[in-house]
């Protein structure tokens, strides 16, 4: 088949979404997965099971075709999967299911007339309240231990005087727009766009409804979810209360605030974060995460446990090599439950207070849809059963459970049978290998087509992770298995500097990224071609964001490529640090020194600084309101290549941030513009 034939057959399976013709040549195979099916999938996030450990409430996720965005319900489920029905569901929002003390309230917010408030729903009888009136959108909910009063956060605008003074405007008159002045530091955000000024702030308000009381205040933000003392009387948050937050990115201290007084204690002292304090069930001790800022580029996150006076500080989870995640104390008060990642796969496990761990479940995952990015929840009921996200290759995120002391779960849901239970997707396999740059081992994954045949050559696409400190896995990737579909193998890997194999693999590349990395992923491409079955006259390479740093470097190191797609990049690191939302984190934290304290290191690692080497024809694919690599960046490789004469395109999609597949169409419009380019440069050698 020919190239140009190849890119008419993919383009024809977008036509049912487009208005397209309804002959049977412009149908796609209902056997495979396609990009319509984007639309269609489902799930399940949030799992939170009742204290007697009977029913499971979850978000329940799906893709509106109408308004091209995601929509959340609630959904009821018992522990044994049965008597499985919707609390709410249709067009509005519904999020952060919680349940009362007692069980027989659960509070949640739903949005349904353009803001968010909070509901109390009676489980017995199904009757509701709203509970509040808010002007902005509440989070971190926490129910107090009776039952009475629902703690939460909520931004609390700050009005700031005009810097000029302007003449009257005519009655009738339209002027333009005031001009909009920044004194900040951070004044936008990535996703969130340009900030509205002001702090968010601690708030209570009546469980049964009522006035919201307004419980902290001051230049800061509370940043987590609060914690109520076992007698009800204060409440334990993490916020930085330090005149220099700005420049001090990751410190924050654990507080604890006098509900009748307002008075504010400082439970923590140190420079590293403190942060998600949770009290435990007989109101003695706290725990919470954190860890001593070393300035690394990846520093474990450890538990650590504390008296309710902030006394006895400990860390129990001191010899495990790995991040801990959403800790959940145990009914007993006697150990703790938490989240972890290992070699691409997440896990909960239960920790006691001397630090001994037992690994419960494993394969929780599944919330992103686009990648195999990690992620995943799970929540335990006061007879330690768990409810958790499940994922695995062939599906995004299920509900399974798990009971006490077992160590394996079973899944009560199965939101995309419907769905995928009728085609056949590209089986994913685990390949190690040996890096080149010292020996290490590295692992990673190989998606092959679906209806894979041996004895045949397939093209390669080389994807590439984000973080850098994040990590690939077995899990679920609509992506990956819309490249397969089109005839792809896909290899994606997680180098050195990824998370989920420890401090030490994850520092390789502290002040030394891009590095030895390019030299885990070139080793990786060699790996898989041994296997026989890939043509290595068609290779080709995509990544977003630290992975299109890594896209982009290759292409200046190597011209083993046929073409490239480098999605939302960093090209050069000085201009990056200062248009990034986090200028303050990548200074600190990436670079021994800032930009104009040592240029020369900056330059360095900048993709920018090898475009002269550059062959590969290259795309370049970014959000126009992306604030954490701006469309910038892409811009000045885009320009340095055309000057080169270089084969190359800009693709911009307009109003995406830096995450440009949260929308499903722009998810299908990824994929389809990264596979035009690579069929453009496709050879018709190798087996097809």
């Amino acid at each position: 088949m020919s190239a140009s034939l190849r890119l008419l057959a993919f383009i024809l399976l977008l036509s049912p979404l487009s208005g397209g013709g309804d002959t049977d040549a412009k149908k796609p195979d209902p056997g495979l997965f396609n990009p319509a099916d984007i639309f269609g999938l489902e799930y399940a996030s949030d799992p939170q099971i009742s204290p007697d450990g009977r029913q499971i409430v979850y978000v329940r996720n799906f893709m509106d075709i109408m308004v091209d965005r995601r929509r959340s319900n609630l959904w009821i489920v018992n522990y044994d999967g049965s008597d499985h029905r919707p609390l709410g569901s249709g067009s509005v929002d519904w999020r952060s299911p919680r349940w009362s003390p007692d069980g027989k309230r659960l509070l949640y917010i739903a949005r349904d007339d353009g803001s968010s408030q909070l509901y109390v729903r009676w489980m017995d009888t199904g009757q509701t309240a709203r509970v509040t009136q808010l002007t902005g959108s509440p989070s971190g909910l926490a129910w107090s231990p009776d039952g009475s009063q629902i703690a939460f956060t909520m931004l609390v605008p700050e009005t700031v005087p005009a810097m000029a003074k302007m003449p009257a405007k005519p009655e009738g008159a339209e002027w333009a727009e005031p001009p909009r002045v920044i004194e900040k530091l951070h004044y936008r955000f990535n996703g969130a766009g340009y900030l509205e000024n002001g702090y968010t702030q601690l708030f209570v308000v009546p469980a049964d409804g009522g006035t919201p009381r307004q419980i902290t205040s001051g230049r800061y933000d509370v940043d987590s979810r609060p914690a109520w003392s076992a007698d009800g009387k204060q409440l334990y948050f993490s916020a930085s209360h330090q005149p220099t937050d700005e420049l001090d990115p990751l410190n924050s201290e654990i507080y604890a605030v006098t509900l009748q007084s307002g008075a504010i204690r400082t439970l923590t002292d140190r420079q590293g974060p403190d942060k998600g304090p949770l009290v435990s069930p007989d109101g003695k001790s706290i725990a919470y995460l954190g860890f001593d800022d070393r300035y690394q580029g990846y520093q474990v996150t450890h538990l650590y446990v504390m008296t309710r006076n902030g006394s006895r500080q400990r860390v129990i989870s001191g010899d495990f090599d790995r991040d801990v995640g959403s800790p959940r104390w145990a009914a007993d008060s006697k150990g703790l439950y938490f989240q972890y990642d290992d070699a691409g796969n997440t896990r909960v496990a239960s920790i006691s207070l001397s630090g001994k761990i037992q690994t419960l479940v494993r394969d929780v995952g599944g919330l992103s849809l686009g990648r195999p990015y990690p992620g995943g929840a799970f929540s335990v009921s006061q007879n330690g059963r768990l409810a958790y996200t499940l994922s695995r290759p062939g599906y995004p995120a299920d509900i399974a459970v798990a009971a006490k002391g077992s160590a394996r779960g079973r899944q009560v849901t199965f939101l995309n049978r419907d769905l995928l239970g009728h085609k056949t997707l590209g089986p994913v396999e685990e390949i190690r290998f040996k890096s080149s740059a010292d020996g290490r081992e590295i692992q990673g994954w190989i998606v092959k087509p679906p209806r894979f045949e041996k004895g045949r050559k397939y093209p390669l696409i080389l994807e590439i992770h984000g973080g850098p400190f994040a990590n690939y896995g077995d899990r679920f990737s609509a992506e990956f298995q819309l490249y397969a579909t089109a005839g792809y193998v896909v290899l994606y890997v997680n180098p050195r500097g990824s998370s989920s194999y420890g401090a030490e693999f994850g520092n390789l590349i502290h002040h030394n990224y891009p590095g030895q990395d390019y030299d885990d992923l070139m080793s990786a491409v060699d790996a898989l071609i041994r296997k026989g079955y890939i043509d290595e006259r068609q290779l080709f390479v995509t990544g977003g964001s630290g992975g299109g740093v890594l896209s982009a470097w290759i292409v200046g190191k190597t011209g083993r490529f046929s073409a490239a797609v480098v999605a939302k990049p960093v090209i050069n690191w000085t201009s990056f640090s200062y248009t990034t939302d986090i200028a303050t984190f990548s200074t600190k934290y990436w670079f021994a020194a800032p930009p104009w304290e040592a240029p020369e290191a900056y330059w360095k690692r900048s993709p920018l600084s090898l475009v002269g080497n550059v062959s590969t024809p290259t795309m370049l694919l970014t959000g126009e309101v992306d604030y954490r690599t701006p469309m910038s960046e892409s811009e000045q490789f885009y320009q340095a290549l055309k000057l080169r004469q270089v084969p190359a395109a800009l693709v911009r999609f307009p109003g995406a941030s830096h995450g440009i597949t949260s929308r499903p169409s722009n998810l299908i419009a990824k994929v389809a513009h990264v596979l035009a380019w690579f069929e453009r440069y496709r050879t018709d050698e190798g087996g097809d």
